[in-house]
């Protein structure tokens, strides 16, 4: 058995397959998931898993170079980066509205679903290189 890291195996394969550019889709359990990526559904039930936590292992096992926020993610955070996105991410995010949002989860390679109950909580992190 693993020891750390993330535990979830096919989690875990889809980090280790990404390569430059790809993206993956951290979502709530309400953002629609498009036919074409992974899906991969880490829902419990309300609440569990969150957002955050699932958000900080993946960071833990991927190297991010740039994300998108929905516009409205920070609208409702008063015009800044919500808490969660804060805590572990120092990028500037990209913004576009939460429809385009949602068309462009359509080229992610996997849409991992939570159990996250907040509203416009969702993240796209494009993969970069370690060197």
């Amino acid at each position: 058995m693993k020891k750390n890291g993330l535990l979830h195996p096919e989690l875990a394969r889809c980090i280790a397959a990404l390569g430059h550019g790809d993206m993956v889709v951290i979502a709530d359990a309400g953002l629609p998931v498009p036919p074409g990526p992974q899906r991969i559904d880490l829902a419990v039930r309300a609440g569990l898993p969150g957002l955050e936590d699932v958000l900080a292992a993946v960071l833990g096992e991927m190297q991010v170079e740039s994300t998108w926020l929905a516009q409205e993610s920070l609208d409702r955070a008063g015009g800044a980066c919500p808490g969660w996105y804060s805590r572990h991410l120092a990028l500037t995010p990209r913004t576009l509205a939460h429809e385009d949002f949602k068309r462009l989860t359509q080229q992610a390679r996997v849409v991992v679903r939570t159990g996250e109950c907040t509203p416009y909580a969702n993240v796209i992190l494009v993969a970069g290189v370690t060197f």
